[in-house]
C-alpha cells in the first residue's frame, strides 16, 4: 500500500503540462482547491471532471498511477462518508438500529467523498508534473513579494519542497522496516483496527532515527556544496512565461468563473 502514495513523486516525461511554468501550475492548483469548496451542486462536479480530464490527458501521466494514489486514503474517505451519512440531521430515509440515514446526510456524504477524491487527484498532479527543483523555484518566486515584510521566501520554499520530496522516501523506508520486522515474526495484518494501530508503534522509533539520519546527511551534503541560502544565488533555468502559460491561466480563470456562476446562480438542479 505504501508504494501507492503518489504525493511528492515526480513522473518525468515530455508533455504540455510538464512544460508549463511552475508558478502557473501552483496558482492553478490553488484555484482548483478553492473551486472544490465553492461547489454546492452535484452537477457542478461535471466541470471539475472535465477540467481534470483535460489536465490528465495533456500530462500523459498514466491514469492507473493516478488512481493508485487513492488507495492509501480509501479508509479516510470511507470514514468521512460514514460520519457525514449518519451524523447529519434531516429527513430520515432509513434506520439501522440507533443510526439514521437522512437525505441531507446522504447528499453531504457524497459531497465530502467526491471532494476528497478530487482534491487528492488534483494536488498530486502538481508534484507528478513538476520536478522538485522547479517546484522550489516556483514557490520562491511566488513568495518573493513577501520578503518586504521579513518572510524568508527561499528558506520556506526549500523546506516545503524537501518535505514533499521526502514523503515517498519515508514511505519506502517504512516499507523496508515493516518487511524486516515481519521477517522477525511481527504481525501487522491480523486483529482489529486498534490492534493493528498498536502494532505499528514499534515502527516509529527506527523510522524517526532514519529520518533524522537522512536529514543530517542532507545538511552535510548541502554544506559540502557551500550552500548559503537564496542570497546572490543564480539559477540554471530562469523562469519565463510563454504563450502556453497564458492560455492555461485563461482556461483556469474561465473554469473558476463557471464554478462561481453555478454557486451563486444555480440552475435549480441538485
Amino acid at each position: 500500500m505504501l508504494k501507492n502514495i503518489t504525493i511528492g513523486q515526480h513522473y518525468p516525461i515530455e508533455s504540455k503540462i510538464h512544460d508549463l511554468d511552475p508558478r502557473v501550475k501552483i496558482s492553478i492548483t490553488f484555484i482548483y482547491i478553492i473551486s472544490l469548496f465553492l461547489i454546492n451542486k452535484f452537477y457542478a462536479y461535471f466541470l471539475v471532471f472535465l477540467f481534470l480530464a483535460i489536465v490528465i490527458g495533456l500530462s500523459k501521466v498514466p491514469f492507473k498511477m493516478i488512481i493508485r494514489g487513492l488507495k492509501p486514503i480509501l479508509i479516510i474517505i470511507a470514514i468521512t462518508f460514514l460520519i457525514n451519512l449518519f451524523m447529519t440531521p434531516g429527513e430520515i430515509l432509513y434506520q439501522i438500529g440507533f443510526l439514521d440515514i437522512t437525505r441531507e446526510g446522504l447528499r453531504q456524504a457524497g459531497f465530502m467523498a467526491l471532494r476528497l477524491i478530487l482534491l487528492i487527484i488534483g494536488t498530486s498532479m502538481l508534484t507528478l508534473t513538476t520536478s522538485p527543483i522547479l517546484l522550489t523555484d516556483g514557490i520562491e518566486s511566488l513568495l518573493n513579494p513577501y520578503k518586504k515584510i521579513g518572510l524568508p521566501a527561499h528558506e520556506l520554499a526549500m523546506m516545503m519542497t524537501i518535505a514533499l520530496r521526502f514523503i515517498p522516501t519515508l514511505m519506502e523506508e517504512t516499507e523496508k522496516i515493516m518487511k524486516a520486522q515481519k521477517a522477525r515474526g511481527a504481525d501487522f495484518e491480523s486483529g482489529n483496527i486498534v490492534r493493528r494501530a498498536k502494532s505499528l508503534v514499534p515502527l516509529l522509533v527506527p523510522l524517526f532515527v532514519s529520518a533524522f539520519r537522512r536529514a543530517d546527511e542532507l545538511a552535510m551534503a548541502m554544506e559540502a556544496r557551500c550552500y548559503r541560502g537564496g542570497e546572490h544565488r543564480t539559477r540554471m533555468r530562469k523562469l519565463m512565461m510563454v504563450r502556453a502559460d497564458y492560455v492555461a491561466i485563461l482556461i483556469s480563470v474561465i473554469y473558476v468563473f463557471a464554478i462561481i456562476w453555478i454557486r451563486f446562480y444555480p440552475f435549480g438542479i441538485v
